[in-house]
């Protein structure tokens, strides 16, 4: 069967409702699929088709159906993305809204039904003392959860899941595609809210990492139609906000190795970003930092991104300051949060552990290399151009003031931890500070590492007082405020971490409970493998203060000393060593003030060489950019062609597929429905592909053949048997019929007798009580009489007053029907008469019409007899001029032949080769060609026939023979001089191309040639040639200069009458005569 026919979007909108509204919400969700999704509906306008995706949304989420609602959007996202972008939009959005107010819903109601279960255990339970049932007890130990996660668990949790795939669904539709980034930013931002809201861990690591797929998939498909362009700033500013609203999120959910993710997509975005960031973002990036260093335990990058805020806030400071920039792009700069921003910066550089409590891996070499790669990460990450340091940060702290800012304890806790020396009283002095640390719930954090510090400077500070110590006056010494105190094995595995890491030499003797510290001169206080030092965040040179140096360490600097001591004692005994400096440092003075100025002229030039350097290259990638823009256009245009061809081409395939199953499938279905119709399910092992309508036809016509067949002859064999069987039972019967007879008899008898006697009955009581009823009814008659007639009055004066009514209305009609037949008699009259006068009109016109045209005809015949008249004068005119030229032709014919008989009288002189040929200019008569057989021309024949008839009357037959031929002319190479062609413009100067004669026989113009060459000139009084005439047609020969011909034309332009002959014009079409008149715009009039 065919496939149904495509439904109108508002028809199957119509359609959805009505299932709707008779409980049949599946089917119409299924409709309105099948209908988005089908080929056909790519074509529908937006318009219609966008009520059907809000239904199918609102379906969907109803019935929990996404993968429908997905398949869906999909299918309705390719095909208004390139026409309608805003209805793609209102459809996401409203399906979020719905699974958003579905899972609202559902935690109200998991709400109030947890109300109303506490509210009925707390009414059922008989004995308030006992707070578990049996059954609460059980479920308990069976399911692990309490009521309210079972009950979010089954009302809660479903939605939330929708939700979910809701929001999946969504950002995958709106993945890498410019128009809608707008609302995948949007979209993004909800999904986190729900994540924070829900407190779903799994699925905002799911979430993040789908983000991060976008974007490696956009930078991947960037050559895609609409997709986004991370170079562009306002496309990088959105998913940089998005990506800070995803490291909130992750601190806020304490998930630390997400928001460590997150960082660095940030740091990787800052990077491709050309627009510098807000200060208020790199403030929160910043702030999220030392949140996720300080969870690390990562104290010194704690410490660096502590400073890089402090910097920020105080660089926004300077911006408010000046009023530079906007309020908005700036965090909250006031003195109170640089206070505590310096405080902590303070607070965490002191809480740098000195001695790393990390697990080190001694000499190992890769894991050094993976721990300097980690440092150069974090570095990046924080936008140094080194690795922080801890005395480098406290250089920075006291090069900014930050101690003058910072709360008064921090400053103290600094100068007793690094500026003064006091091992017996270092802890009793710090003991107050930590606790008003430990008191404040920020700085709570620092208490440990500030202990192992506060331990570091003791055991540094002891080592330069005491060679030996007891274990217990060490204890004695480390006393920290009651909450914070540390024991005896944290003191003694402090110290062994201390000689592990190279940063202490002590030895401890746990017979005697005593501490030695190293006194060997050849010790030293670091170890000497590679590895070992990895941990210490100090140099071999930092911040100790030192009250006397150590054997070793005056054993490694003696030589040192002694440099020194002599360098000084050079200074006071030899004069000439400080002359020789003074000198030294007075020429390298004068040099310095005799290039100074030099140097600064180069350092200027160098400077705009830089800035030109600067500009060329700016507009070298500018060029850069706007070509590879150009070239990313035109690939992209290439590849959507390329795209759509392809696309066009797939879906001609895939239509022509489409169209010989569906072909197929028709035909099988035919043969199918037609083979149950004739109820010929068992072929017998016939092929339904090669079965057609004939086929079928044919094997239906011998089975109703078969059949017809059959049952014949079961009837033949049935009727016999029934004839024979009704022949037997006919005989039995005729034995018993008078019997039977007599007793129908009977029974008919009494039956007549018993229905007479009811009927009888029957009368007589409906008599009876018809003869009450006329009793009955006999009293009312006179009231019936009364009514009737009246009521018979009453009717007939309303029957007049209507029939009066109607006639005056019926004659009202007719007289208004007149009326108007009269005024359309005469409307119609009226409208004859029109015709008839527009008739009479046209007639008319086209009576003066044809007159005119008559005499337009007239005219032109007129104007056609005068141009014939003026073409027959011109016609007998050119008729004399051709009679008289006719008749000079004739007299310079009989002179040129009269000369012609005379000189083939005389023989010809043979042509040698190299000889010159006669001049052709000088020789007027026309060119003679030598014909075939060495035979006269009818020219020479006519001229020696009237030579001979003017000399004796002799024919011309018999008066003179034939002339000899003369001899062949040897030809030599002959130099041909050009023609003089002085009068002529019709041939070129070269002359016309030579014919090769038959036999090989010298042209006349070889023999001309010859002649002149030999001296045979013709005579002076040579008569000219005739004048050869063309036909009449032709008109007025060709004038050619000093041919003999051009004195004759001369002669007969003179003769002729009139006004000059006037030259003919080019009319297109080659060899074809054109008409004076026809010649020109003013020919016709003259």
């Amino acid at each position: 069967m065919p496939p149904p026919p495509h439904q109108k979007p508002e028809n199957v909108l119509k359609r959805a409702h009505e299932l709707i509204g008779v409980n049949q919400a599946p089917a119409a969700l299924t409709l309105l699929h099948e209908h988005i999704t089908s080929k056909r509906s790519r074509n529908v306008p937006i318009a219609s088709l966008e009520p059907v995706m809000v239904l199918l949304v609102e379906l969907s989420v109803e019935q929990k159906k996404g993968k429908l609602a997905k398949d869906a959007l999909y299918q309705y996202k390719n095909i208004a993305q390139n026409t309608n972008v805003a209805t793609i939009e209102l459809v996401l959005k409203k399906f979020i809204e719905l699974a958003a107010e579905k899972v609202t819903a559902a935690q109200a109601k998991a709400d109030e039904v947890q109300s109303t279960l506490e509210a009925t255990g707390t009414t059922s339970v008989e004995d308030l003392e006992a707070s578990e049932t049996p059954e609460s007890i059980l479920l308990a130990t069976v399911s692990g959860e309490q009521s309210r996660d079972r009950t979010d668990r089954a009302i809660v949790t479903p939605w939330l899941k929708f939700l979910w795939e809701a929001y999946r669904t969504v950002l995958d539709i709106l993945r890498n595609n410019a128009r809608l980034e707008l609302l995948y930013q949007s979209t993004a931002m909800q999904a986190f809210d729900f994540c924070l809201k829900y407190a779903r861990k799994t699925e905002f690591r799911r979430l993040c990492e789908l983000l991060r797929n976008h974007v490696q998939t956009a930078a991947k498909y960037s050559a895609q139609m609409h997709a986004i362009n991370l170079n562009d700033p306002d496309t990088l500013q959105r998913h940089l906000e998005t990506r800070f609203q995803q490291l909130n999120v992750a601190v806020e959910l304490e998930l630390w190795q997400e928001a460590f993710r997150s960082v660095e997509d940030i740091h990787t975005l800052l990077n491709l970003s050309k627009r510098p960031p807000k200060n208020i973002m790199m403030a929160n990036y910043y702030e999220k930092l030392t949140r996720i260093f300080l969870v690390g335990e990562n104290y010194l990058f704690h410490a660096a991104a502590w400073a890089r805020y402090y910097n920020l806030l105080r660089q926004s400071a300077a911006y408010a300051a000046t009023g530079q920039g906007k309020k908005s792009d700036n965090p909250p700069s006031s003195e109170a949060d640089l206070q505590r921003a310096a405080t902590f910066v303070i607070l965490s550089a002191l809480s740098i552990p000195v001695i790393s409590t990390s697990r080190s891996r001694g000499a190992m070499v890769d894991f050094d290399e993976a721990r300097k790669n980690k440092n150069s990460r974090l570095t990046h990450l924080l936008g140094m151009s080194q690795a922080p340091t801890r005395a480098g940060l406290f250089r920075d702290a006291l090069s900014k003031s930050l101690l003058r800012r910072a709360r008064p304890q921090i400053r103290d806790l600094y100068n007793i931890l690094e500026v003064d020396f006091h091992p017996l009283s270092i802890c009793q002095k710090i003991s107050p500070i930590l606790a008003e640390i430990g008191a404040d719930e920020e700085m709570q954090k620092y208490i440990h590492p500030l202990q192992q510090v506060i331990l570091t400077r003791l055991f540094q500070q002891l080592s330069q007082v005491y060679e030996t110590v007891d274990l217990e006056f060490v204890e004695s010494l480390a006393l920290f405020p009651e909450p914070f105190q540390v024991t005896r094995g944290t003191i003694e595995k402090f110290i062994m971490n201390g000689n592990k890491k190279g940063d202490l030499a002590v030895r401890m003797d746990h017979a005697t409970g005593v501490l030695s510290f190293d006194a060997d001169v050849f010790s030293s206080a670091k170890a000497a493998h590679a590895g070992s030092a990895a941990g210490s965040a100090e140099a071999e040179t930092g911040s100790v203060q030192r009250l006397q140096s150590t054997p070793s360490q005056i054993v490694r600097s003696q030589l040192t000393r002694l440099a020194e001591v002599l360098y000084t004692t050079c200074r006071y005994i030899d004069p000439t060593f400080n002359e020789a400096r003074i000198i030294a440092r007075d020429a390298a003075l004068a040099r310095a003030k005799e290039g100074a100025e030099k140097e600064h002229l180069e350092v200027l030039a160098r400077k705009d060489i830089i800035q030109k350097r600067k500009d060329k290259a700016s507009e070298a990638q500018a060029q850069k950019e706007k070509e590879n823009a150009r070239k990313k256009m035109l690939q992209e245009a290439a590849l959507q062609q390329a795209e759509a061809n392809r696309l066009a081409e797939e879906q001609k395939i895939r239509e022509q597929k489409r169209m010989a199953s569906e072909r197929e499938q028709i035909k099988r279905k035919e043969v199918e429905s037609m083979l149950k119709d004739m109820k010929l399910e068992d072929l017998g092992g016939e092929d339904l592909e090669n079965l057609d309508q004939n086929k079928i036809r044919m094997i239906k016509l011998q089975q109703l053949e078969r059949e017809k067949n059959t049952v014949a002859e079961k009837l033949r064999i049935t009727g016999k048997r029934l004839d024979h069987l009704e022949r037997a039972f006919r005989k039995e019967e005729a034995k018993k019929l008078p019997a039977d007879y007599e007793e129908q008899r009977k029974r008919d008898l009494a039956a007549y007798e018993e229905i007479k006697k009811q009927t009888l009955k029957d009368a007589e009581e409906k008599h009876k009580h018809n003869v009450e009823l006329k009793h009955r009814l006999s009293r009312l008659m006179p009231f019936y009489e009364d009514f009737r007639s009246n009521l018979h009055e009453r009717r007939r004066d309303e029957f007049e007053r209507r029939r009066r009514d109607a006639e005056r209305e019926l004659d009202k009609q007719v007289n208004a029907r007149r009326k108007e037949y009269r005024e359309k008699k005469i409307r119609e009259r009226r409208e004859q008469e029109e015709k008839e006068r527009a008739l009479r009109e046209a007639e008319e016109r086209a009576a003066k019409e044809k007159e005119e045209e008559k005499r337009r005809l007239e005219a032109k015949r007129e104007e056609m007899a005068k141009i014939k008249e003026e073409r027959e004068k011109e016609r007998e005119k050119a008729k004399e001029m051709q009679a008289r030229q006719q008749q000079r032709e004739e007299e310079a014919m009989a002179r040129r032949k009269a000369e012609k008989a005379a000189s083939m009288s005389a023989p010809l002189a043979p042509i040698r080769r190299g000889e010159a040929l006669p001049d052709r200019s000088e020789s007027p008569a026309p060119p003679r060609i030598a014909l075939a057989g060495n035979k006269p021309s009818w020219r020479e024949r006519e001229a020696a026939a009237k030579a001979a008839a003017a000399a004796g009357g002799v024919p011309a037959e018999s008066a003179a023979p034939p002339p000899a031929r003369a001899a062949p002319i040897e030809r030599a190479p002959i130099e041909r001089a050009p023609v003089d062609r002085t009068e002529s413009g019709e041939r070129p100067l070269t002359g016309p191309p030579r014919l090769n004669l038959a036999g090989g026989k010298p042209s006349w113009r070889d023999r001309e040639a010859a002649r002149t060459a030999g001296g045979a000139s013709a005579p002076a009084d040579r008569p000219t040639a005739p004048l050869r005439v063309a036909s009449g047609s032709r008109g007025v020969p060709m004038d050619r200069g000093d041919s003999g011909r051009g004195e004759i034309v001369r002669e007969a332009k003179e003769a002729a009458p009139g006004p000059p002959a006037e030259p003919l014009k080019p009319s297109g079409a080659p060899g074809k005569y054109v008409p004076k008149f026809r010649r020109g715009g003013d020919a016709g009039g003259n």
